[in-house]
């Protein structure tokens, strides 16, 4: 981020600032004019000219309300900036702290953060790991599934659940006070049914799983409500996909928000709370590839981001359904042909996108086959390099989630390593990356970065037979 030497004005903009605030409130008619005298100052040495404007139209009407309402804007306007001023710094000082690595060749492929202390990692060998969230020891490990894993997801009010769904047909629900024991509940729908995606509402109700294509012809977001006894299946949507549904994600905040991507190329949005399929899609979205991500984000998560399996990038912005304006907030149909880093090259793969509530601000990971990690913000302006992280992964990395309360990220790949990314910090692992490399990338079947190259391998060998 460009540097720029304080000036004594930006000091005395500032405290102008902070004094028109406090005053904000105060109604009598000395307050009054003394906070007209300050905006006199700040309308002369702010250096921002948009907030120059806005303050000069305060003083020509002179409304109350208008002042105040402007007041709390340059307030809000300074927090977002130190935040995100805060989060580069953060992400500038990002190290490794811990590492592990799987003692099978694997490749890890999601990762789930529960609050209270654990991350649940699903394995290509099937398996689900638990890690302590702080020193990444393993605590536990789930076997049951008999094939691919598609997701981890836990509970939000009750964080000792956690739900996982499988190409073999199921979505499982796991007591992590119990490690190694059979699932507490077992969620089916129709036996021709392979999920490859999976995600829980915001309100714990609602579980969601999406299907290959079935027959070539259909597939399926499957629905459970998880309150009911012996699996709760409601029922399916059948008409909005024609092909493999990639990904699904429930909105953060509202319970009937669901937004699903597919190999098909469109990315829909439903309002579940309409009933029937053709009432609750609300939108379509077209990425002109196969999709293969998405993400809400957006400062009251009216933004979707879409990743591609081809490293296609959309960022759309639903608040203008109603409106004339574009959806389209960003676009680039490959994210590897941007000048990116210092050395004037680009991305080889995306990982995904992490909304930072905090700093306002979308997070994109993107990587090299190497290993090195590219951490990089997406808005209207495109995509922009915050910090390159090396030294980590050996390979490509599959999974990362951004843990707000402990300032940490973390990231697992095909290598077989889950690392704990922290401001500062020295690895507390003995070992250097070399010696820590996996054998997984040798003894697996290679295959590209995609999250969901098992179906696609699948399907080609069902066209060959």
């Amino acid at each position: 981020m460009e540097q720029r030497t304080q000036t004594p004005e930006d000091t005395d903009s500032r405290g102008h600032r902070l004094q028109l605030l406090e005053l904000a409130a105060e109604e009598d008619t000395e307050s009054r004019r003394h906070r007209l005298q300050l905006l006199a100052s700040f309308i002369f040495l702010s250096q921002d000219r948009d907030q120059k404007a806005a303050a000069a139209a305060c003083w020509t009407r002179q409304d109350s309300t208008e002042l105040k309402r402007f007041l709390l804007g340059l307030h809000l306007v300074d927090n977002r900036k130190a935040a995100m001023e805060g989060l580069e710094e953060k992400l500038r000082g990002l190290s490794i702290a811990r590492r592990t690595r799987s003692e099978e060749p694997t490749y890890l492929l999601d990762v789930a953060l529960q609050p209270a202390g654990l991350l649940a990692v699903s394995c290509s060998n099937f398996t689900i790991h638990l890690h302590n969230k702080d020193s990444l020891k393993p605590v536990g490990e789930y076997r049951g599934h008999t094939g691919p894993l598609c997701g981890v997801v836990f509970s939000h009010a009750s964080p000792d659940v956690l739900y996982s769904g499988s190409a073999d047909g199921t979505v499982r629900g796991w007591d992590v006070r119990r490690p190694g024991t059979e699932a507490a509940q077992v969620f089916l729908s129709d036996p021709s049914h392979s999920y490859c995606s999976v995600d829980l509402s915001c309100s714990d109700a609602l579980l969601c799983a999406g299907t290959e294509q079935v027959n070539e012809e259909d597939s399926f977001l499957v629905f459970w409500d998880v309150r009911k006894p012996g699996g709760g299946l409601l029922g399916v949507y059948s008409e909005s996909h024609s092909d493999d549904i990639t990904h699904v994600r429930f909105h953060p905040r509202e319970k009937d928000r669901l937004a699903s991507s597919s190999t098909d190329g469109l990315v829909n949005v439903f309002d579940l709370s309409r009933g029937a399929e053709d009432e609750a899609l609300l939108a379509t979205c077209n990425s002109h590839s196969s999709a293969a991500s998405v993400c809400w984000c957006g400062a009251d998560y009216t933004q979707l981001l879409c990743l591609s399996h081809d490293e296609g990038l959309h960022l759309w912005d639903l608040g203008h359904l109603d409106t004339d304006e574009p959806l389209t907030v960003f676009s680039t149909l490959d994210a590897r042909g941007l000048a990116l880093l210092a050395d004037g090259g680009g991305v080889d793969y995306l990982v995904g996108g992490w909304w930072l509530q905090g700093a306002q601000k979308l997070l994109v990971v993107g990587g090299r086959n190497t290993g090195d990690l590219h951490l990089m913000d997406c808005d209207g302006g495109g995509l922009r390099l915050l910090r390159t992280l090396e030294g980590g992964h050996a390979s490509t990395v599959r999974c990362f989630l951004w843990d707000a309360a402990g300032e940490a990220l973390v990231t697992g790949g095909e290598d077989a390593q889950l690392l704990l990314w922290k401001p500062g910090r020295e690895e507390l692992t003995a070992g250097k990356r070399k010696s820590l490399k996996s054998e997984s990338a040798l003894s697996l079947k290679s295959r590209p970065h995609k999250k969901h190259g098992y179906q696609k391998e699948k399907k080609e060998a069902r066209q060959n037979t």
